[in-house]
């Protein structure tokens, strides 16, 4: 995960970068629409089209992180940071309409023959597109690893899959140019292909966060075995961690001594809680949950039974 950060200023650096390349996506938009249309290169207008999406796209995220910086309420209890995935969400859907219909249009145009020689100028409009494109993601994704932020990190590749789908357009206009005016209508379905297979890969991602996908599973097994080292705790009876947008939920059961009092069974649990957050970044709220231990009984149901699959292979693997 990224480094650890204050809401306020985890929003107005993820604010920042957004901004930054919305001005570069507008700029770039109208330069590619404006040369696609003069220059008769289909390829090059259907790059244009995408990077305008960028610019709805980036609005939505800008909105997004909006509203994963406001605190919890008494109807979102468990806090708005949600709002980044649905985001995410949008952004693949988007992605994924503007390249089907990149693609369909592309088509039509190779069966219809219609395919025109591009002008030179297409050629300077892509090349600027590819540096200012990769420029962009290098920044999306610096600032998204930085504030933990799958959102910007999903803009990040969509940028790369701009300056790839700009590769592509200059492969064709290229072609074009050389007598093979059918490889730029071509180049405008690979374009389609890149952005179809970045949005459903992002979409897949934002799903999964949606279901409330666990923590990588190195986290996990680093959390059990953290946890396993303090004296009080017997054993990890069972560890389930969510994804909560940039931050995480964890919810872990622990054994000890069942001759214990309640207050040193809490202060156990304490422990436990301040060892996760030091051992994982982002994490939210920690569940710790004490279960009294018969670890020395045949008969014990808590210890054998309630292990769940994970833990147990977690424990095996540090043995």
């Amino acid at each position: 995960m990224g480094e650890i950060i204050n809401k306020e200023d985890r929003y107005k650096l993820g604010q920042r970068v957004i901004w930054i390349t919305i001005i570069l996506n507008i700029i770039l938009s109208v330069l590619k629409v404006v040369i696609g249309i003069i220059s008769n290169s289909n390829a090059m207008l259907a790059d244009g089209i995408h990077s305008i999406s960028d610019v709805g796209s980036s609005l939505g995220i800008i909105v997004g992180l909006f509203i994963a910086k406001k605190p919890e309420d008494l109807e979102h209890q468990y806090g708005h940071e949600k709002a980044e995935t649905i985001a995410t969400f949008l952004l693949s859907v988007l992605l994924i309409a503007v390249g089907l219909n990149i693609g369909y249009n592309s088509i039509k145009l190779i069966f219809s023959g219609g395919a025109e020689v591009p002008g030179i100028a297409a050629i300077w409009a892509a090349i600027i597109s590819i540096v200012v494109k990769e420029i962009q993601y290098r920044i999306s994704l610096r600032a998204g690893k930085k504030i933990n932020s799958d959102v910007l990190i999903a803009d990040a590749w969509h940028h790369r899959s701009d300056a790839l789908s700009s590769i592509a357009a200059l492969v064709g206009i290229l072609g074009a140019r050389l007598g093979y005016s059918f490889l730029d209508p071509v180049a405008g379905v690979l374009v389609s292909i890149i952005v179809v297979k970045v949005g459903v890969e992002i979409f897949v991602k934002g799903t999964n966060e949606l279901m409330d996908e666990s923590l990588e599973e190195e986290k996990l097994i680093k959390i059990v075995n953290a946890v396993m080292t303090h004296t009080g705790v017997k054993t990890v009876n069972d560890i389930k961690a969510r994804k909560h947008g940039s931050m995480a939920y964890v919810d872990i059961e622990i054994a000890v001594d069942p001759d214990i009092t309640v207050s040193q069974g809490h202060d156990i649990a304490e422990d436990v809680e301040a060892i996760v957050y030091e051992r994982i970044e982002n994490i939210k709220s920690v569940l710790v949950h004490v279960n009294p231990c018969c670890i020395d009984k045949d008969d014990c149901k808590i210890c054998t039974e309630k292990v769940s699959t994970f833990v147990e292979k977690a424990l095996r693997d540090n043995d």
